[in-house]
């Protein structure tokens, strides 16, 4: 089977303190610190045990919180990436970490969805970490949440990032109608995207590969169809790929969130996103200005 893993662990600690986040500067205890690390080490074991039952999996890493400034993510990339039977690995990250360890990655199979917070770290500082990515070859988008206070921020930071590389504005979307037309049509000219960001999409009883071929998996190894529906379909470790995919329509009345919209098969994202589709990254010739 061909299959996407998100992957979700106990971690629910970061080192910034964003407002609309409930993880802001959170510290984790040693004890849940540890559980974090032993699920990610078994799921690590798991997915290498995998290609001798001939899947070739994708996996993407969005931990409640920053998972790079705690090593067994590092390595967990590491050993991944070498897998002959990864296709992908990615991990959503405020790019705060020490990237030292990315000289061991596998650049062709690695990807990192770098997310930029305005006030929490300096532009000076988060484009030298992009510039070290850069200039390892190594895949990445960047973005942030589309707040009207960090509408400069955003722009500026477009200005001094490479031409190349694509940055993505994240919709906010707690308050209806936040944004004026003129607005919607000012995001639009960073990013070329934003417009399907900007909307929800009504997903209730309609096909989606999450459940099929696209798996959230928990640090326990519990499985849900997708990260907003909490129903549980399974276990990893116990009822392997082939026992948990189904054809499942989605039970939501909207998906707003671009790891789960994208796998609505009738929104033809892939056209978009093409191989990048997981990382968000178009393929390069897209107007990224």
């Amino acid at each position: 089977m061909k299959a996407v893993l998100y992957y979700r662990g106990s971690l629910t600690s970061c080192n910034y303190d964003c407002p609309y986040c409930p993880f802001g500067k959170t510290r984790d205890s040693a004890a849940t610190l540890a559980k974090d690390r032993e699920g990610l080490e078994t799921f690590v074991k798991w997915v290498g045990a995998q290609g001798a039952e001939g899947h070739q999996l994708s996996i993407f890493f969005n931990p409640y919180g920053e998972g790079l400034i705690h090593r067994w993510y590092k390595d967990a990339l590491i050993a991944l990436s070498t897998m002959e039977h990864v296709d992908k690995v990615a991990i959503q990250t405020n790019l705060s970490a020490d990237l030292n360890f990315t000289a061991d990655l596998n650049r062709d199979k690695i990807a990192f969805w770098a997310t930029y917070h305005p006030g929490q770290v300096r532009e000076d500082k988060f484009l030298a970490q992009c510039a070290t990515l850069y200039e390892r070859g190594i895949p990445f988008s960047v973005g942030s949440v589309g707040l009207r206070s960090a509408f400069a921020a955003i722009a500026s930071l477009r200005t001094a990032l490479p031409e190349d590389v694509y940055l993505w504005v994240n919709a906010y979307k707690d308050k209806p109608n936040y944004y004026t037309a003129e607005e919607l049509s000012y995001l639009s000219s960073i990013d070329p995207h934003f417009a399907i960001n900007a909307m929800d999409y009504e997903s209730l009883g309609k096909i989606c590969n999450a459940g099929r071929n696209v798996f959230y998996v928990q640090g326990s190894g519990l499985v849900k169809r997708c990260y907003k529906d909490r129903g549980v379909i399974g276990n990893l470790y116990r009822d392997r790929l082939e026992g948990l995919s189904a054809e499942r329509s989605c039970r939501m009345p909207l998906c707003d969130c671009y790891i789960g919209y994208i796998h609505m098969p009738q929104l033809g994202l892939q056209d978009i996103y093409g191989s990048g589709l997981l990382e968000r990254i178009p393929p390069m010739g897209v107007s990224q200005r």
